[in-house]
């Protein structure tokens, strides 16, 4: 990542390692503050505040508020990561007021995570020493979160794309804003990153300085990033560029030393020193993905291309031999997320509308915030050949079409990351995506999606690896509707 980072002109990042402490725990923290240290790039590390992410999902650790408070108190971990738990702030719970308090005593921030949070928990929110979000719905509601003091993150990954929604906000409070791009696809990231927004803020007219304030000044401050402002007896760390309107990147300077130079990276691509994980699934059989079907209305979660937010969506399911069935004429396909922990525990089902394949499954062990293996597709057998590839390589994504052609990208690190160089990560991305196309798959980034519909912090209706979970009431709900939980 920081080989390719520097080619656009970033030389730190703020980052959270909750993805991969919630496959390994404090293990997993202490992985990535190793390989990082074996940088030059500047990374500020957040300890994970809510491993696993909600009571209702099945994580592979756990990280208690004492076990955060010792991370808290390290030097090389800068704050507390998002907050995700937005009702145990609201309602005061112990362990989240204990990991809040934490921060606090070590005078580092709080990074937020509250989509769609207004009015007065909004401000019981940012009560707690809440300083961030960068999951605002709405221009409205970031103007109101940053006129409460919140710093807005304005955020264009490869499936969240608010960027332009929100930049208003950067004409208004050009203190408090930032960018970001959380989450982005290897291939994506070599064609641009902080740079991209950069010069889409400056082409919407932005000012130049407000423009600059956020890419680099506010998040170095906030965060307290070790690194150079070009003032007498700093570090030499800068950038060089064309010029102030295309952006083009010239030369990344870091430490004083040359790291990038017209778009060529000039530190090193270290393989890491080991490679852990935590993937315990024995191999699907297709017989575990039948649903009886009963009568009555189902609940369907709906995609909306672009957004990590999704609806509830009620239906009569297409039904064939007595049980629930994928219906590509109706773009209804089956949904399976398999805890990656157990080795025969069996998967939640449910149906899912928005990829538009026709024939074909897509199997991933990225499923935001456990990482679970999660499986979508056209037919039972399609489904259990994509999740068996995944299997059998402890990680990764994998497409299958309707006549059983494969595409696959390993990720052998916690079923989460590749070894391989950005160039290697992308071509391989490029090709499970291609493949996910040929089913007919119409979304910008199906992988990114299959990945956060596990999330159950972000509305509406998710599937973790427990059943069906309701992000706005925050608690599980049936797939029939007239069933309770």
């Amino acid at each position: 990542f920081a080989r390719t980072a520097v080619c656009h002109g970033t030389i730190a990042a703020v980052t959270d390692p909750h993805e991969i402490a919630n496959v390994l725990g404090m293990a997993g923290v202490e992985f990535m503050v190793t390989e990082a240290a074996r940088t030059p790039f500047h990374f500020a590390i957040g300890a994970p505040s809510c491993v696993p992410a909600t009571p209702f999902d099945t994580a592979g650790a756990v990280l208690d508020a004492a076990a955060v408070a010792r991370l808290l108190a390290r030097a090389d971990i800068s704050h507390l990561a998002e907050m995700m738990n937005v009702p145990g702030v609201l309602l005061g719970d112990g362990e989240v007021m204990a990991k809040l308090a934490a921060a606090h005593r070590e005078n580092k921030p709080v990074d937020g995570h509250a989509p769609g949070l207004r009015g007065g928990d909004l401000q019981r929110y940012l009560g707690a020493g809440i300083s961030t979000d960068h999951e605002c719905l709405s221009k409205e509601e970031a103007m109101e979160k940053a006129a409460a003091g919140m710093h807005i993150l304005l955020r264009c990954g490869s499936a969240a794309r608010s960027f332009r929604t929100l930049l208003p906000v950067l004409g208004c409070f050009p203190e408090q804003c930032m960018f970001c791009t959380d989450d982005k696809h290897p291939d994506e990231l070599l064609h641009g990153y902080i740079d991209e927004l950069v010069r889409t803020a400056l082409a919407e007219g932005f000012a130049l300085f407000d423009v600059l304030r956020a890419a680099s000044l506010n998040p170095a401050r906030h965060y307290g990033l070790k690194m150079g402002f070009l003032q007498v007896g700093d570090r030499a760390d800068w950038i060089e560029v064309d010029d102030l309107e295309k952006f083009r990147i010239r030369r990344t300077v870091l430490g004083g030393q040359v790291v990038a130079q017209d778009g060529l990276a000039r530190m090193d691509a270290l393989p890491p020193r080991r490679i852990p994980n935590h993937f315990r699934r024995l191999y699907a059989q297709s017989e575990q993905f039948r649903m009886p079907a009963q009568s009555g209305q189902c609940r369907v979660i709906g995609i909306r291309d672009g957004e990590l937010l999704t609806e509830e969506i009620l239906c009569q399911p297409s039904v064939g031999f007595g049980l629930v069935i994928s219906d590509p004429g109706r773009d209804l396909l089956k949904l399976a997320v398999f805890n990656r922990y157990a080795e025969d525990t069996p998967p939640a089902l449910a149906l899912v509308t928005g990829f538009g394949m026709q024939a074909g499954a897509l199997a991933s062990s990225v499923a935001h915030d456990s990482h679970h293996l999660i499986c979508v597709g056209t037919d039972d057998a399609l489904m259990a050949q994509a999740a068996n590839a995944v299997i059998g390589h402890g990680g990764g994504l994998a497409a299958v079409n309707g006549q059983g052609e494969m595409a696959l990208m390993p990720l052998p690190v916690a079923g989460l990351m590749t070894t391989d160089t950005c160039e290697r990560a992308a071509a391989d991305y490029r090709r499970v995506v291609e493949m996910a196309r040929s089913c007919g798959c119409r979304l910008g980034a199906p992988f990114m999606a299959l990945s956060f519909l596990a999330l159950p912090v972000i509305p509406t209706l998710k599937l973790t690896d427990r059943g069906l979970f309701d992000a706005q009431q925050f608690q599980p709900v049936d797939f029939w509707v007239d069933r309770q939980c």
